[in-house]
């Protein structure tokens, strides 16, 4: 019996380092780095104009995302809301699975009224079908900050957001008072 545990544990552990080359294999990306986004394919990203804050595009094979207009809402204790607008032109629905800020902070995901279609939650985040522009905010989807550290001196704040197709992207959201 204990034999058959070991040998268990031994092909558990196997699995487990085979996913992980698997996933970093994955996850590489061949071409220059950018400020502005991660990509988990190959292709070109189109990095906002200078001075511009707010915006990110993407574009690879199967991918062509826009994110236009990001803006996080603050108070003084850094709690809020992450308002913008996200536009899928690659053929294929995606995700907003996650929303990162410095130090480790989350946002939380909430979706829009609907509970089907453009703008709503499902498990895999919140849904963006092809062709579509979904704006976070009022009464779409929202992602719900609290206690944001790290405005840069420019008003603005790093944010990464991770989608299920399009990936890793980063950008510098504008900070206006709540």
């Amino acid at each position: 019996m204990a034999g058959i545990n070991r040998r268990a544990r031994a092909a558990s552990s196997a699995l487990a380092s085979a996913l992980l080359v698997t996933l970093a294999a994955g996850c590489s990306h061949d071409g220059p780095a950018t400020t502005d986004l991660d990509r988990h394919s190959h292709g070109t990203a189109a990095a906002p104009p200078v001075g511009v804050s707010g915006s990110a595009h993407v574009q690879a094979e199967g991918v062509d995302l826009t994110v236009t207009h990001a803006v996080a809402h603050l108070d003084p204790a850094g709690d809020g809301t992450l308002t913008m607008s996200v536009r899928d032109d690659d053929g294929v629905p995606d995700h907003l699975g996650m929303v990162a800020t410095p130090d480790g902070g989350r946002g939380t995901l909430r979706g829009g009224k609907s509970d089907e279609g453009a703008g709503s939650m499902d498990t895999a985040g919140i849904l963006l079908t092809s062709g579509t522009t979904v704006t976070f905010g009022g009464d779409g989807p929202r992602v719900l900050l609290r206690q944001v550290r790290g405005v840069t001196a420019r008003h603005t704040l790093p944010v990464q957001l991770q989608f299920g197709v399009a990936g890793l992207v980063r950008l510098q959201a504008r900070v206006t008072a709540r």
